[in-house]
C-alpha cells in the first residue's frame, strides 16, 4: 500500500466532544501531577505561583489550538500541519519531528513517576534498576496493546481513567485543605541558590505536567466536527486540569513535613495518610489511583505519538512505514515504536541513576522539545493574522494578543528550561535536520546536471 492510498480505517473521527475532552484531561493529568509536588516543594512555595503563570499560559495555548483547527479543519497532525500549512515542508517537518520527540520522551518521564507508585503499591522499598525497568516495561507495553485493539477500546479506557483519576485527585485538593498545616509549607525560595533558579526549576515540571492540552488538535482526524470540538475540547480538559492542580499541589505542600515531601518520588502517599491519620489503606489507594491513571496517560500518549507520525509520513516527511495502518485504521508501526524507544531509554537512565533524578531529566528534554512545536503554532498563527486573510476588528485584536502572548510564553519556557536541555534538545533537532536530508533526497529523486 503506498502512503498516499493508506486508509484511515473505519474508526475515524469516532471522538465527540466528551471523548475528545476526556483524551486531553487524560493526556494532561498523568502520573507527572502525583510527583510534581515534590519536585515544586524543592522550588519553595514561589512554584505556585509559577504553577498559576503556566496553567494561564496553558490556557492561552488551548485557546490558540482551537483557533488554528477552527482555521485549519483537516489539519491532520495538529501542530505538525499548522507550521507545514504556514511555513512550508521544512518546518512542518522540524516541528513534527520535535513534538515526536516530546511525546514518546514524555511517555518514559510519566513511567518514570509511575514506577513509584507501583513500588509504593506493592511496598517495595529499594529496587534495583533492573527491577524499577521490569515495571516501566509494563507501563509502556499494555497501553501499546490497548491502542493496537482499536480506537473503541482505547476510547473506553481513556474515559473510564479519567474518572478513576479525578475524583481522587479532587478529593485531595478539596478536603486536604481542611487538613492543612502551614507549618510544613517550606520557605518562599527552597532551591538553595538564586529565586530565577527556583523559578526555573518549577516551571520544567509544571510545563511538564501541562503537556498534552494540544492533543485533541493532534488527533483532529480522530475527532468529529473538529472545527467545533477541537477548541471546546482543549480548552475544557486544560481548565479542569489546572484548577485541579493548583489544588493538589497546594493541599499536598500542606499536608506533608516540607523535608520528608523533598526526598519522596510518591508525595501523595503521605498525604492522604494524614487525611486518614497514618492508616496504610489510605495510602495504598492512593496508589492504585496513580497507576491507573499513569496507564490512562500513557494510553492517550501512544495514541497521539502514533498520529503525529503517521500524518508527517503520508505527507512523505517521515518514512513511510510509519503511515502503515490495520484494518482499525491503528498506525501499527507508531504505536509499536512509541513504545520501544522510551523502554530503550529507561533502561539507560535506570542503569546510569536513579529516584527523581531520572524523573526530572525526561521532563526537562520533554520541556524543550514540545515549546519549539508550540513556538511554530503560536508563529503561525501570528503570520496568519499580520496578512489580514479575513480577521477584522475586535477579533483581530484578540487574537493577535493570543498568538503574541503564546509566543512569548513559548520562549520564556525554553529559557526555564535551563541550558542542558536546550543543548540535548539541540542535538536531537540537529539529528532530525540529517534525517530530513535523505529524506528530501528520496523525495526529490535523481537530479539531472544543467548544460551551458
Amino acid at each position: 500500500m503506498s502512503v498516499k492510498e493508506t486508509n484511515p480505517g473505519p474508526e475515524s473521527g469516532g471522538l465527540g466532544v466528551t471523548s475528545a475532552t476526556g483524551l486531553v484531561v487524560g493526556s494532561v493529568i498523568g502520573t507527572g501531577v502525583f510527583t510534581m509536588p515534590a519536585v515544586l516543594a524543592g522550588a519553595g512555595t514561589s512554584s505556585l505561583i509559577v504553577l498559576a503563570v503556566v496553567a494561564v499560559g496553558a490556557l492561552l495555548l488551548a485557546a490558540l489550538f482551537g483557533q488554528l483547527s477552527h482555521r485549519i479543519p483537516n489539519g491532520d497532525g495538529g501542530l505538525y500541519a499548522y507550521a507545514r500549512h504556514e511555513f512550508g515542508d521544512f518546518a512542518g517537518y522540524l516541528t513534527g519531528w520535535c513534538y515526536w520527540i516530546s511525546a514518546w520522551a514524555g511517555n518514559a518521564a510519566i513511567v518514570a513517576s509511575w514506577v513509584f507508585y507501583v513500588e509504593a503499591l506493592l511496598g517495595v522499598t529499594k529496587p534495583s534498576g533492573w527491577l524499577n525497568w521490569g515495571i516501566a516495561l509494563l507501563g509502556l507495553w499494555i497501553p501499546a496493546a490497548v491502542n493496537l485493539a482499536g480506537l473503541r477500546q482505547m476510547a473506553w479506557l481513556q474515559n473510564l481513567t479519567v474518572v478513576l483519576k479525578f475524583l481522587p485527585l479532587l478529593f485531595v485538593g478539596v478536603i486536604g485543605w481542611f487538613f492543612v498545616s502551614y507549618g510544613n509549607f517550606g520557605a518562599f525560595n527552597s532551591s538553595g541558590g538564586s529565586l530565577s533558579g527556583a523559578i526555573a526549576a518549577a516551571a520544567g515540571v509544571a510545563l511538564f505536567s501541562f503537556i498534552g492540552i494540544e492533543v485533541a488538535a493532534v488527533t483532529a482526524r480522530r475527532v468529529r466536527d473538529p472545527r467545533r470540538n477541537v477548541g471546546r475540547a482543549s480548552l475544557l480538559g486544560t481548565a479542569a486540569s489546572a484548577v485541579l492542580y493548583l489544588l493538589a499541589a497546594g493541599a499536598v505542600m500542606g499536608l506533608v513535613r516540607h523535608d520528608v515531601l523533598v526526598g519522596t518520588g510518591a508525595p501523595f502517599v503521605p498525604a492522604v495518610e494524614t487525611i486518614f491519620g497514618q492508616a496504610g489503606w489510605a495510602g495504598t489507594l492512593v496508589a492504585a489511583v496513580a497507576v491507573v491513571s499513569g496507564l490512562g496517560a500513557l494510553n492517550g500518549w501512544t495514541l497521539v505519538t502514533a498520529e503525529v507520525s503517521r500524518a508527517a509520513a503520508q505527507d512523505g516527511l517521515f518514512p513511510s512505514i510509519f503511515a502503515r495502518t490495520d484494518r482499525k485504521g491503528t498506525a501499527w508501526f507508531g504505536v509499536l515504536l512509541t513504545a520501544l524507544l522510551p523502554s530503550l531509554l529507561m533502561l539507560w537512565r535506570y542503569l546510569s541513576d536513579s529516584g527523581l533524578a531520572v524523573f526530572t531529566f525526561l521532563v526537562n528534554l520533554s520541556v524543550v522539545t514540545v515549546a519549539i512545536p508550540y513556538f511554530f503554532s503560536a508563529c503561525a498563527q501570528l503570520t496568519f493574522l499580520l496578512s489580514r486573510r479575513g480577521v477584522h476588528g475586535w477579533r483581530l485584536t484578540r487574537d493577535l494578543l493570543i498568538s503574541g502572548l503564546s509566543v512569548l510564553f513559548s520562549l520564556w519556557v525554553t529559557l526555564a528550561a535551563g541550558s542542558l536541555a536546550v543543548y540535548q534538545a539541540l542535538v536531537m533537532v540537529l539529528a532530525g535536520v540529517v534525517l530530513y536530508a535523505f529524506l528530501k533526497a528520496r523525495r526529490a529523486g535523481p537530479a539531472r546536471l544543467g548544460t551551458r
